[in-house]
């Protein structure tokens, strides 16, 4: 099983400032060994390492739906970053990521860029390389 790590931003004006960073950690899985589906309600990853001689898996069912058209996805050596769109503009944050209330032991939340829902305007855009 793979890491998976969480934050996100949320604006009812705004939809560029309305979303889900999502990172895979994957090591040493080339663009061609990897096959990303991303649902509005779900997303679907497989990725194979031939250094590592490990495939990764995982199945996310979304708390809410996202817009997959306007969701950017940046392959590394290391992970897979993803800004994911939420869909409906709301102010509040998700109460969690996925649809299941159950703790997903692989699921974290990502430190780096989560800001509290109350300082989140004063935050910087960290919009990686996109």
């Amino acid at each position: 099983m793979t890491t998976v790590l969480w934050a996100q931003r949320s604006s009812k004006d705004d939809a560029e400032k309305n979303f889900i960073y999502l990172t895979i950690r994957v090591p040493d899985v080339p663009k061609e060994n990897l096959k990303l589906e991303l649902k509005p309600t779900s997303l679907s990853f497989t990725g194979h390492s031939d250094t590592l001689k490990k495939t990764y898996h995982v199945d996310l069912e979304f708390y809410a739906e996202i817009d997959p058209e306007n969701s950017k996805v940046h392959h590394t050596a290391r992970d897979v970053e993803m800004k994911l769109r939420k869909k409906e503009l709301n102010e509040s944050y998700w109460p969690r990521l996925l649809k299941d209330t159950k703790k997903a032991h692989f699921l974290k939340t990502d430190f780096d860029k989560w800001v509290d829902e109350d300082e989140q305007n004063e935050a910087g855009d960290d919009d990686f390389n996109f």
